[in-house]
């Protein structure tokens, strides 16, 4: 099967560095990810593990080339044309294969995480792992201001659905901050380039085909923090949690497997 990659452009400011990298996608975060940023700087993760922006055309100035390379970010990519959250992973899981990674960290760019978790995720992956999950239900995990109605959703609908699918406890997998091994992504049976992944698709395929594969897994304590005053998110609303909803349904009916012949709608 030919690998669907999205159009893009790269800039790239400095040559490999490490075994693993942070791919972070970005849209119009503006101050939120100039103060993540720092927060990085001041833990020494620009040293850790490459760090790569997988923007979808930012217009704000938090993707600007020079304020990247000046901070230490390895490599610019931006996306050409349509697309969400899982395209733009797309482009940066394919980015990083031909560059040589053995590993794969993503995290948001809207400073809700605490990125000092960057070195459970080293060692899980040193540790042979080939799915880590970072939660904030498990023991040393904090999530702080999370609003009522989505502790609920995550609690009573994400949660129990998400580990029926998988066949294993699964208690955060919402959450952006995760780890993937490039030797579960080249899998043949997992098979994540594809235009089926579209917005938040790839976010619940790949915890499930990880698990009910036998691949080694395990989740990490983090922390996840919402302003008071403000909830950063591009879900959506209704429409929005309509569409989480039914990405939950075709999880269950493992619509989203290579194998299956079910036919998605085109985008």
């Amino acid at each position: 099967m030919n690998k669907a990659i999205p159009n893009f452009e790269e800039t790239v400011f400095f040559e490999k560095r490490n075994r693993y990298c942070l791919l972070i996608p970005l849209f119009n975060e503006g101050e939120r990810y100039l103060k993540q940023t720092e927060q990085m700087k001041k833990e020494g993760l620009f040293e850790k593990v490459d760090v790569i922006i997988c923007d979808a055309g930012s217009t704000d100035g938090s993707s600007d080339p020079e304020f990247l390379r000046s901070s230490g970010h390895r490599a610019l990519l931006v996306r050409k044309g349509k697309g969400r959250y899982s395209t733009d992973l797309r482009m940066g899981y394919a980015w990083a294969m031909e560059q040589g990674y053995d590993g794969f960290i993503t995290v948001d760019g809207n400073n809700k995480d605490g990125t000092s978790a960057i070195d459970l995720f080293i060692s899980r992956l040193d540790e042979g792992y080939d799915y880590i999950q970072g939660s904030r239900y498990i023991k040393g995990g904090k999530g702080i201001n999370t609003p009522l109605i989505r502790q609920l959703a995550l609690k009573l609908i994400n949660e129990p659905v998400m580990t029926f699918c998988a066949r294993k406890h699964l208690t955060d997998t919402t959450n952006g901050f995760r780890a993937y091994s490039k030797k579960f992504m080249i899998d043949e049976r997992v098979l994540p380039f594809r235009d089926v992944f579209w917005g938040y698709e790839l976010i619940y395929y790949l915890p499930v085909r990880a698990c009910r594969l036998g691949f080694k897994t395990c989740e990490v304590p983090v922390t996840r923090a919402y302003p008071p005053n403000e909830v950063p998110s591009k879900i959506g609303g209704i429409k929005g949690n309509i569409y989480q909803l039914s990405i939950l349904y075709h999880t269950i009916l493992n619509h989203y497997d290579p194998e299956s012949k079910y036919k998605f709608k085109e985008k």
